[in-house]
């Protein structure tokens, strides 16, 4: 099991010590790899669209547009349109191998059955709307990126830049002296950590839009929606669950030990050859068999566990009972409301069963994220897919468990595998 560290680079830019982290290392090797490929698209994209720019300013003037310019132009943009999704097949690959220097999480990819499929898929118009935003937006954002970081490096190294006869020109003023200097180098040297955060936020960003439109799990065809009944009165059924467990832990339950310590103690005084010893030695065991069920009924309602070590601690104790090593990666950041907590633990506890019953895996991963007013709960495993909730596999009664806190049941499970449960639990602040 691993221990709570960011999931991702969105994650580890909102903890306190990013700076001193590997994460701007990361962020910057990863921008650094971006640089050749959105290179490289934005020459073509630029040899495609320089004829655009003649059209424009002729539009401008007034004054016809050439033939030739029109065919050229006309052909760009149909050779464009027929080559953007064989070309964005090789630029999605390369960022499935890039992604995960700012975000490690699982990237899903969509099977194609063929080349016909790359022109009328979704996914593959997504691959291309990922490939223009890297030879188009990407290219504009980090130029402004290094603008910015020469204007720093400049204002660090004013005071050796400025002398008698040489003058360092900042964008609002001019540097003369080493001496007038001084005060711009040390805001150079304030500003690295915010040009640091800011080289951060830019690699994140990329990233998560990289995500958004290569994830293969954002078709419907892979990732599903469980269907699931929408419970009502879920406070008065949570006031209803709390009264149970209180009635049965505070009532029955000391009867019931009661009861058993009293036929225990009828048992020492009645002889064995005596025709009461048997049936009260059975009545006896039932007795201590029943305390047991009623304690697996109290567990049931709310796990004694998750009370005392919290949503990580507790999905950590399952992990650690699992017949497959699980990693379980926690980012909750703030406390969760209660039938958040016990939900998603039974969500964990139902899905860690099902991947020891049926997946035939030989390892599996745990992620709990809490972020932007919910939980996100995923459980993957490597095993051999082909999940079905209809099969009765559990996965429709826990979309209903689910859908009584008004969440949401997700499922990816192609064949072959992975499989990926996503459960989505809004958490009101």
């Amino acid at each position: 099991m691993t221990p709570d560290v960011p999931l991702h680079l969105a994650t580890a830019l909102r903890r306190r010590g990013y700076l001193i982290s590997p994460w701007p290392w990361r962020a910057l090797a990863y921008l650094a790899t971006t640089v050749p490929v959105a290179g490289l698209l934005s020459i073509g994209l630029l040899v495609v669209g320089a004829p655009l720019l003649a059209v424009v300013n002729a539009a401008r003037q007034g004054s016809p547009v050439e033939l030739p310019i029109v065919v050229f132009l006309t052909i760009g943009a149909l050779l464009t349109l027929v080559l953007a999704p064989v070309v964005s097949i090789a630029v999605a690959a390369v960022e499935r191998v890039r992604l995960p220097l700012v975000d490690p999480r699982p990237l899903h990819r969509q099977r194609f059955a063929g080349l016909t499929e790359r022109y009328t898929s979704a996914g593959a118009w997504r691959e291309v709307g990922h490939t223009f935003l890297l030879g188009g937006l990407v290219p504009l954002a980090y130029w402004l990126l290094f603008l910015i970081a020469l204007l720093d490096l400049t204002l660090i190294a004013s005071p050796w830049l400025a002398g008698d006869a040489d003058s360092v020109i900042v964008v609002w003023t001019t540097i003369d002296t080493a001496r007038q200097a001084i005060p711009y180098a040390v805001l150079g040297v304030l500003g690295v950590p915010a040009l640091v955060y800011l080289a951060g936020l830019l690699a994140a960003g990329q990233a998560t839009v990289a995500r958004r439109l290569l994830d293969g799990s954002a078709d419907s065809t892979a990732l599903r929606e469980v269907a699931r009944s929408r419970a009502r009165l879920v406070d008065a059924y949570e006031a209803e669950r709390r009264r149970i467990e209180r009635d049965v832990h505070d009532g029955a339950q000391p009867r019931l030990t009661s009861l058993t310590l009293q036929l225990g103690l009828a048992r020492l005084d009645v002889p064995d050859d005596s025709p009461a010893a048997r049936p009260l030695a059975v009545a006896h065991e039932q007795a201590k068999g029943l305390m047991v069920t009623l304690r697996q009924i109290v567990q049931g309602i709310r796990p004694q566990h998750l009370t005392e070590l919290g949503l990580a601690g507790a999905v950590r104790e399952l992990a650690g009972a699992a017949t497959i090593p699980v990693d379980v990666h926690a980012d909750l950041g703030r406390a969760l409301p209660e039938v958040v907590e016990t939900t998603a633990y039974f969500v964990v506890s139902e899905s860690l069963g099902n991947v020891a019953r049926h997946a035939g895996a030989t390892r599996a991963e745990v992620r709990l994220t809490g972020a932007a007013g919910r939980l996100v709960v995923e459980i993957e495993d490597d095993g051999c897919g082909d999940a079905d909730p209809a099969r009765g596999s559990g996965l429709t009664g826990l979309a209903d468990r689910v859908a009584a806190v008004d969440g949401r049941l997700l499922l990816s499970s192609p064949a072959g595998g992975p499989t990926l449960v996503r459960v989505e639990l809004p958490c009101p602040r």
